[in-house]
């Protein structure tokens, strides 16, 4: 699994890439401190190019949803593919969440 970061408009995308499974999803919270540590308050995780998630990967995205939330940060995922996506609506994980489809719907979503 790999996360790059970039900034664009004071807002941090996160382009995850791979698998989120419970052998790299350290990796991921790990990804987030400095985001979380610098208190950035507009982060897009574009999840386009993630192919499997499993419960430790979403048990981590919550943890990350909780950590900005706690000092008002605004978190939105973007670009779910439909496996991934039906797996957070199973889990009404959908409903925490704000999906977007696409990357620069979130974006612009601030």
């Amino acid at each position: 699994m790999q996360v790059v970061v970039s900034e664009k408009d004071g807002i941090f995308i996160c382009r995850v890439e791979g698998e989120i499974d419970i052998n790299t999803a350290v990796q991921l919270k790990k990804a987030f401190d400095k985001l979380i540590r610098e208190k950035r308050d507009k982060i897009v995780i574009s999840m386009e190019k993630v192919s499997y998630i499993d419960s430790s990967g979403l048990a981590t995205l919550v943890e990350l949803l909780k950590n900005f939330r706690k000092y008002g940060a605004r978190m939105k995922l973007a670009g779910l593919t439909a496996k991934v996506k039906s797996l957070f609506e199973i889990t009404k994980l959908e409903k925490l969440f704000d999906i977007l489809e696409k990357e620069e719907e979130a974006i612009k979503a601030f």
